[in-house]
């Protein structure tokens, strides 16, 4: 039976940027969704003129619009998810909705406490302000230069910010800045649960957005609760590495990894 690969995309890039994936998946005999955040348009253009669809979307609404759809299929997909993408991946792995997970440089879960200064510079543009939590925002080039294009050229850097970049929620951000000041978060995943599928996160060496470390500590909470999950680094690629000109890299590691993990179609 043919197997189901569900790709989630992050704040401030379009589903859109899954593409060059699916094709391939779909080359190798999977079956792909790429759905859109509740309040995305159907394009990058769509949606930055309708900023206010996503008006005060959090976490919860996103990962229960992925659940709802998930249940429509005829079986457990595989949830591929980045940055934000890859928490709401490991949160329906959590509810038992997917039959393994690929999580890269995912936005941290309750009980990751690394702070490093250059995730703080890169949710500055939302967490600056309070009221940003119910807004849409949007970043500039230069910010998007910063938190996603470090590791590439400026040129490259300038051509995904056009054709990727939408305007995202600022609830998802606060969600993850509070939650281990609050008891009930919704970033929270039980890392105790030895009954789910296998889990892979990817760390990216050079990520200003979600750095190593915070993916590593990702990783260590795993590991205590005795919740297998494997960790894979590249040093050199930052927090575009899934859709910029080294993405084919990470694709074909996640092929194999599901070969290995028994979960090839």
């Amino acid at each position: 039976m043919t197997k189901t690969v569900v790709f989630i995309h992050g704040l401030w890039i379009h589903s859109v940027s899954w593409l060059p994936w699916q094709q391939l998946f779909e080359e190798r005999g999977y079956h792909t969704l790429a759905p859109d955040w509740p309040g995305d348009g159907r394009s990058v253009d769509e949606t930055r003129t309708s900023q206010a669809a996503a008006l005060d979307v959090g976490v919860d609404e996103i990962t229960d619009t992925h659940a709802r759809i998930i249940e429509g299929l005829p079986d457990a997909p595989i949830v591929v998810g980045h940055s934000f993408g890859g928490l709401i991946a490991q949160k329906l792995l959590d509810r038992g909705l997917a039959a393994g997970a690929v999580c890269i440089s995912p936005a941290p879960i309750k009980g990751v406490r690394a702070v490093p200064l250059s995730l703080l510079r890169s949710s500055f543009p939302v967490l600056k302000s309070p009221a940003n939590r119910h807004r849409t925002i949007a970043l500039t080039e230069r910010q998007f230069a910063y938190s996603f294009g470090n590791a590439i050229s400026p040129g490259e850097s300038a051509e995904l910010y056009r054709r990727l970049t939408i305007p995202s929620p600022g609830r998802p951000l606060f969600e993850a800045s509070t939650a281990n000041l609050r008891r009930n978060s919704p970033t929270a995943v039980d890392t105790d649960r030895g009954d789910r599928g296998p889990l892979l996160l990817i760390a990216a060496g050079q990520d200003h957005t979600v750095p190593a470390v915070v993916v590593r500590q990702t990783h260590r909470l795993y590991g205590r609760g005795g919740g297998s999950a494997q960790l894979r680094n590249y040093d050199d690629r930052g927090h575009s590495a899934p859709f910029d000109h080294g993405w084919r890299e990470l694709a074909d590691d996640t092929l194999a990894w599901l070969d290995g993990s028994g979960l090839k179609p």
